[in-house]
């Protein structure tokens, strides 16, 4: 990759690449989730249970459903905003589930570039720093850094 790249991403640092649209996490999601994943625990499935034993009183959304919504997101940041030809996932830093995502709340997915690091391939292996938020909550649902490798 030439210098210019290098340069153009470090020039982001900081910044904020993407925010999704809200998105309403609903039963019909939460189950669908349940099904993909063969976690059918009844705080996120039976929200007749969820009602009269769980301290929320409702189902919650899945921790990895709640994570699962990043990849569109980091996608759209990397393909969409800094207009890479290839993007793979290489894992996650500092991941922190901070609040339950009731059912039927909304959420969204913030992503800011972190940390650039360029690889002898030519490629990039980029730092995401990325919050789900929830909305009308302070705290997010949650945050956590996912490392891409990057082609552009």
């Amino acid at each position: 990759m030439p210098d210019s790249a290098a340069a153009h991403l470090r020039g982001r640092l900081g910044q904020q690449l993407a925010c999704s649209d809200w998105i309403t996490l609903d039963q019909a999601r939460i189950d669908a989730f349940a099904h993909a994943t063969g976690d059918h625990y009844w705080i996120h499935t039976d929200p007749g249970r969820a009602r009269a034993e769980g301290r929320l009183g409702t189902t919650i959304a899945h921790g990895f459903l709640t994570l699962s919504l990043l990849a569109p997101s980091c996608l759209d940041a990397l393909l969409g905003t800094l207009g890479g030809t290839e993007v793979l996932n290489y894992g996650m830093e500092a991941l922190r589930f901070l609040a339950p995502v009731r059912c039927g709340e909304r959420v969204r997915c913030a992503v800011a570039l972190g940390e650039v690091n360029a690889r002898p391939d030519g490629r990039f292996l980029l730092g995401l720093d990325c919050t789900v938020e929830i909305d009308g909550q302070d705290r997010p649902a949650l945050v956590a850094r996912a490392l891409m490798l990057f082609t552009c």
